[in-house]
């Protein structure tokens, strides 16, 4: 939360999107002075303190599809277009206490499903928090997260992060949480999943550290770069 006060901290890295889990209403977004503001930016929730931020710091704008689906709260299908090349966005925050078959990745699952005609193997990613691994697989659930990745996988999508540095599913070495800042309490449950096409063009995936982030928050960055070469190609968007 209070992304005003760390927006700075970020912009460092030249960010062309950003997705920001827990990010305060737009209207709270006071930024300090220098501070550089996002040339677009969506923004969902009911909680002012506490949404779903997507911003763009490049040319690429934003727009909701048509048949976005509410009832998966804060998954949120967004076409990108402006930039080098168009895509198809999952914004995510899996997090819906009132649903019944499970609040987390059971949104994720239900989502893919519903959105199927728009994921495929070009132009489509899937980024934020997912509150998930599948060491919390529940073996009789069918949305559980390795069914999840196994779904994703079987239409030509795939968790950057378990590429770039050749990781299994619930073994990964670098965490994404670490629960109550607590070094000693880490977990991977934020990822960035790309289309194939995506993926050929992979340059680097970066875990942000413990000592360097957790003064700001529980979670830390995962920032993906690929190739600025990267072109539009038939079938995006």
């Amino acid at each position: 939360m209070a992304f005003r006060n760390k927006a700075a901290l970020i912009l460092k890295y030249k960010p062309d999107i950003l997705v920001v889990p827990e990010c305060e209403h737009p209207d709270r977004l006071l930024f300090p002075p220098g501070t550089p503001k996002p040339k677009d930016q969506l923004w969902f929730g009911k909680n002012q303190h506490k949404g779903l931020a997507i911003f763009s710091y490049s040319r690429f704008r934003f727009s909701v599809f048509d048949d976005h689906n509410e009832d998966f709260k804060m998954i949120v299908p967004i076409s990108v277009k402006g930039g080098r090349f168009d895509f198809n966005l999952f914004a995510i925050w899996a997090n819906n206490p009132g649903d019944p078959d499970g609040q987390y990745i059971t949104q994720i699952w239900k989502a893919i499903r519903y959105y199927d005609r728009w994921m495929a193997n070009k132009g489509t990613l899937l980024v934020g928090d997912f509150n998930s691994n599948s060491i919390w697989d529940r073996p009789r659930r069918a949305g559980n997260h390795s069914n999840v990745v196994k779904l994703l996988e079987d239409k030509g999508i795939f968790s950057a992060y378990h590429l770039h540095y050749k990781q299994s599913q619930g073994k990964e070495k670098h965490p994404t949480l670490y629960m109550y800042r607590h070094k000693d309490k880490p977990y991977h449950i934020d990822y960035c999943f790309v289309s194939a096409d995506l993926a050929d063009s992979l340059r680097a995936v970066e875990i942000g550290s413990h000592r360097r982030w957790t003064k700001y928050s529980d979670h830390v960055p995962v920032m993906v770069t690929f190739d600025s070469r990267l072109r539009n190609r038939p079938g995006n968007g």
